[in-house]
């Protein structure tokens, strides 16, 4: 009986190599590379293909199923999950969607601006029209062409708003639900012209009249010296405020309809609300009484009408609430 073979090693009695060119069963340099990537991602297509098919065996559970199962006992709706998972927006995204956003608004606000830069001319016409009797100046260098560039700015902006609106609507509109886009979509439309009829209002009805009542002011030997930079800042923070304010009957609807507040509440303290409503008018408009009467009147009429129209949506979403809740009859 012969005793165990031992295997031949590429060392000598002095353990030095001797060969490594030999068969593939010598520990050799090669065998200590890593796998290529084409060793680590299997056998190939064609080489799967040429492989004979090996049937399931029917009492180990493996294989395919028939009945829209994995092997793992999984359904079709996991992998659809699964996908879904996969599609979806990181924050990543998202940022660079916002960033999206914010670029396209810029862009489109610089060429309102440039646009209307070609009708400066006319606009600033339109815009001194209320004290075009008294005469208008500029007292630097540089301040009518600021005053042009400033008003072709503050016209393509005014020109742009639906575009960003729509642009940011377009943006959160993925992340909201069907009931929730009920509200957002006649929201956003109503937060639109609220501002629009806020700034018109501003403009063809407010402004001529607190100029004309600011100058009556003047005597035989005190003359108005009206320059422009003075007079476009003036008619741009008056209009910008009433369209800001006007957005306010806007907020108190938002608000019942999600029950922060009660509209009953707020219709029974209506005084309080009228107060509040003036002394917002005295700080945003000049401090003279005309253009505070007539910022506070319509804003307490919206706000008002928003009050009424919010206690009948409120009425029937309880109703809609309250049916849901009723036991059904079997």
């Amino acid at each position: 009986m012969t005793g165990p073979v031992e295997p031949e090693l590429p060392f000598d009695e002095q353990m030095s190599p001797t060969d490594f060119t030999g068969p593939r069963d010598q520990v050799g340099f090669e065998d200590l590379r890593p796998a290529s990537a084409e060793a680590k991602a299997g056998p190939s297509r064609a080489e799967t293909d040429q492989q004979p098919a090996t049937p399931p065996d029917p009492d180990s559970g493996g294989g395919g199923h028939d009945d829209g199962t994995d092997g793992d006992g999984g359904t079709g709706d996991d992998n659809d999950d699964a996908a879904g998972n996969e599609n979806r927006m990181g924050l990543l995204d998202h940022l660079d969607e916002l960033r999206s956003v914010l670029i396209q608004s810029f862009m489109a606000a610089v060429a309102a601006t440039i646009l209307c830069w070609f009708w400066s001319a006319d606009l600033l016409d339109l815009l001194i029209k209320p004290i075009e009797h008294e005469g208008i100046y500029f007292t630097a260098p540089n301040e009518a062409f600021l005053t042009r560039l400033k008003l072709s700015a503050a016209v393509g902006m005014f020109v742009v708003v639906p575009f960003v609106f729509f642009k940011f609507y377009g943006f959160v509109l993925p992340g909201l639900y069907r009931q929730e886009r009920k509200v957002v979509t006649p929201l956003l439309l109503a937060t639109t012209l609220l501002f629009y009829l806020g700034v018109a209002f501003a403009f063809l009805v407010v402004v001529p009249q607190v100029v004309a009542f600011l100058l009556s002011f003047g005597t035989d030997n005190l003359s108005p010296l009206i320059g422009v930079g003075p007079y476009f800042s003036f008619v741009s923070r008056l209009c910008l405020a009433f369209g800001l304010v006007f957005e306010l009957p806007l907020l108190v609807l938002f608000l019942s309809l999600i029950g922060v507040v009660n509209p009953r509440v707020l219709l029974r303290t209506w005084r309080y609300a009228a107060v509040a409503i003036a002394g917002l008018s005295a700080v945003l408009t000049p401090p003279d009484v005309i253009s505070q009467v007539m910022m506070a009147g319509p804003v307490l009429l919206l706000y008002i009408g928003s009050v009424l129209v919010s206690i009948v949506v409120t009425r029937k979403k309880r109703r809609a609430a309250a049916a849901e809740n009723e036991p059904k009859d079997e």
